[in-house]
């Protein structure tokens, strides 16, 4: 029988190639040769992506209208300082015209300033067992939502939490002032503007069996600051209600910046004239004024604005593709000068 190892060569590797690093391996040689080809070739094809990408974004149609305090909003705008004015009805309206039709799908977002949805104490101020419709947790609510989860008068709150009691609660109502007399309401299509796993799986209503929402809800109260309960978000449409309504959905979805806009409403292309978008002219937009935004030094905007293969007017990737050329043509232009002066050869590189 063999004798087992002991001392040193106990820890000594076996003597194979790969333990004793004996495998073939390859390490490139850096020359001048091959490192100033690789940044040229680095920052032409930055250069070209960044240009492509921004004439691309410059493809897209923007139109931002802020109705903060601007002409009859400023009326609205002043009666919402007031806290005692909160629930008293305030409607302005907005005229803009529209110099290029918007061809095909057309977004309507509202966007708001200096609103930090990433806080973390905000964020934290929900409760996702409850918007999934477990029973339990409607009748008694997580004691993150507080002080958000019960009202005065002790009635667990629907949907509870911070994050529900700030929905943005502005609505709108387009027209088009076509030719003449004539005018053309502009049909949004209100559904389908929210993630189609936080439709179906993230929110969902309680069990029904065979009862209305707002017997479900009873017992319940609506946030502070809502001006109506979640069984009537939308009265258009009864099933898009409670904890599915999408525009509740979309405001559930947090920001990642201060400054964010949130889809409202799509065009509704089926009806002359708006089959192929928005057509040039002049519009009106009716809005019914109700949040406030003094409180956090905020502004409002309607956004419309229409959408390629690459989304919105977003020019962050080109703008970085073309820093990134930049840095990458300048590197190599200082590196091909200071090769060409210290010698091709490399006999002056001890003069650095």
């Amino acid at each position: 029988m063999a004798k087992a190892k002991s001392g040193p060569l106990a820890r000594r590797p076996d003597n194979s190639a790969f333990k004793q690093q004996r495998l073939p391996a390859w390490s490139p040689m850096l020359t001048a040769n091959t490192v100033l080809p690789f940044f040229y070739f680095t920052a032409i094809i930055c250069m070209v992506l960044g240009i492509w990408l921004l004439l691309t974004t410059q493809s897209v149609q923007e139109i931002r209208l802020d109705y903060t305090d601007d002409g009859e909003c400023a009326r609205c705008h002043d009666m919402r300082k007031d806290v005692s004015n909160a629930r008293l009805p305030c409607t302005c309206k907005l005229y803009f015209h529209v110099d290029r039709a918007l061809k095909g799908d057309v977004f309507f977002y509202y966007a708001l300033q200096n609103f930090h949805q990433n806080l973390r104490r905000y964020m934290d101020s929900r409760d996702d067992a409850q918007m999934v419709g477990r029973k339990t947790n409607l009748k008694k609510p997580s004691s993150y939502c507080k002080p958000f989860a019960t009202n005065d008068k002790g009635l667990p709150i629907a949907p509870c939490g911070a994050v529900a009691n700030s929905i943005f609660n502005d609505s709108f109502k387009f027209e088009y002032l076509g030719s003449g007399s004539s005018q053309y309401p502009v049909p949004l299509l209100r559904k389908g503007i929210s993630w189609y796993t936080d439709k179906n799986i993230k929110y969902r209503n309680p069990r029904t069996e065979n009862m209305t929402l707002a017997e479900v809800f009873q017992g319940t109260a609506p946030p502070p600051y809502w001006h109506k309960p979640v069984y009537e978000l939308d009265t258009q449409d009864a099933i898009n209600n409670g904890f599915i309504n999408e525009a509740l959905i979309v405001w559930m979805r947090e920001a990642a910046f201060p400054n964010f806009k949130k889809l409202y409403g799509v065009l509704l292309r089926t009806n002359k004239p708006f089959q192929s978008g928005l057509p040039k002219g002049n519009y009106s937009v009716e809005i019914t004024y109700n949040y406030p935004v003094q409180y956090f030094r905020g502004r409002k905007q309607v956004v419309l604005t229409t959408l390629n293969w690459f989304g919105g007017p977003n020019q962050f990737l080109p703008i970085a593709y073309l820093i990134t050329s930049s840095l990458a043509l300048l590197a190599a232009i200082g590196l091909t000068v200071i090769w060409w002066k210290f010698g091709k050869d490399g006999k002056n590189m001890g003069e650095l």
